[in-house]
C-alpha cells in the first residue's frame, strides 16, 4: 500500500477512534441542543440591535442565511415560527430580556468551543470569564455582519436600477449574480467555519491546518442534508411518534447530524496535524524527493490515548 494512502487511512482511523473515546457523539447532542436553544435568543438580540443600527431587514436576512442551507422540509416550520417571534415589538436595546437573549445565544458558541477543544486535543487555559466574553463578542460580530448584509440587500436593488439605465447590456447578468443568495450563504458559512476553527478553541492553528476539515464539513453537510431530506420524504413519520413535537424533534435530529459532522471535521484536522500529512505530501508530491520520510515525519503508531 502506498505510504500516502496508508497515512490517510491512519488519519481517518485516528479521527474516528478519538471521536468515540472523547464522547464525540454526546458532544454532538450538546451542540445540537445548544444551537437550537441559541437560535431564537440570537435572532431576538440581533433584531433589536440591528433596528438600533438602522438595519430593518435584519430578521429576514438572518433567517435566510441560517436556514437556506437546510432542507426545506426542516427549515420552513422553524423559519415561520422565528419570523412570527421577531415581529413581536420589544423595548429598548438594554433591557433585561434582550441582554438575557445575548447570554443564551452565547451558550451555542460555548458548546462549539468545548467540542472543538476536545476534537483538537487541547486543554482550555483561558479564564471562564474571558471565554464567555469572547463568545458574547462572536455573537455581537455575527449580528453586525448580518446587519451589514441586510443593508447591502436593500442597496443592491437600487444599484441594479442604475445598472439597467447605464449598462443595459449587463443588467441581466448583474441581476443573476446578485440573485445567487445561496452562494452568499455558503460564503458566509465557509468564512464562519474558518473563523471558528482558527480562533474559538484554545491553541493556535494556521489557515491551511483547518481548511481540510472545513471543506469536508461542507461536503458532508451537503450530502447529509440531501440524504436526510430524502429520508423524511420517503420513510420517516415522526408525527406518529412525537405528535405535536414532531417538527422540533426533526430539527434536533438534523442538528445532531450537523454537530457530528462538525466535530468530525475538527477531528480530521487534528489527525492530519498529528501525522504531519502536509509535510509528507509536500515531500512526496511537491518537492520530487521521493517517498522517503525524515525521522521527524515518521508515522507514529496508533494506540488508545
Amino acid at each position: 500500500m502506498p505510504k500516502i494512502v496508508r497515512t490517510l487511512y491512519d488519519v481517518a482511523y485516528d479521527a474516528i477512534c478519538h471521536l468515540i473515546e472523547d464522547d464525540g457523539f454526546a458532544m454532538a447532542s450538546h451542540v445540537a441542543l445548544s444551537i437550537l436553544l441559541a437560535v431564537f435568543p440570537f435572532l431576538i438580540f440581533g433584531t433589536t440591535l440591528a433596528n438600533f443600527l438602522g438595519a430593518d431587514q435584519f430578521s429576514s436576512t438572518a433567517v435566510h442565511l441560517i436556514f437556506d442551507t437546510w432542507p426545506e422540509a426542516i427549515a420552513k416550520p422553524v423559519a415561520d415560527q422565528v419570523l412570527q417571534v421577531l415581529t413581536i415589538p420589544r423595548g429598548g436595546l438594554l433591557t433585561v430580556s434582550v441582554l438575557a437573549a445575548a447570554y443564551f445565544a452565547s451558550n451555542g458558541v460555548e458548546a462549539l468551543r468545548i467540542s472543538l477543544n476536545r476534537a483538537y486535543r487541547v486543554q482550555e487555559t483561558r479564564p471562564w470569564y474571558f471565554t464567555r466574553l469572547a463568545s458574547l463578542g462572536y455573537v455581537l460580530i455575527a449580528v453586525i455582519i448580518f446587519a451589514a448584509i441586510s443593508i447591502l440587500l436593500v442597496a443592491v436593488p437600487l444599484a441594479l436600477d442604475y445598472a439597467r439605465q447605464w449598462f443595459p447590456l449587463f443588467a441581466d447578468t448583474l441581476e443573476i449574480v446578485f440573485s445567487w443568495r445561496i452562494y452568499g450563504t455558503l460564503f458566509v458559512l465557509t468564512v464562519g467555519l474558518l473563523v471558528v476553527h482558527l480562533w474559538l478553541p484554545a491553541g493556535r492553528r494556521r489557515v491551511y491546518d483547518v481548511i481540510p476539515g472545513v471543506l469536508l464539513t461542507l461536503l458532508f453537510w451537503l450530502a447529509g442534508a440531501l440524504i436526510f431530506a430524502f429520508y423524511l420524504a420517503t420513510f420517516a413519520n415522526y408525527t406518529a411518534t412525537y405528535a405535536g413535537l414532531a417538527s422540533v424533534m426533526v430539527v434536533l435530529i438534523f442538528l445532531y447530524m450537523v454537530g457530528v459532522i462538525f466535530i468530525i471535521g475538527a477531528e480530521i484536522n487534528a489527525a492530519l496535524m498529528k501525522f504531519r500529512v502536509r509535510a509528507i505530501f509536500a515531500r512526496n508530491f511537491l518537492s520530487g524527493q521521493g517517498s522517503k520520510l525524515s525521522k521527524t515525519d515518521k508515522i507514529p503508531d496508533i494506540g488508545r490515548r
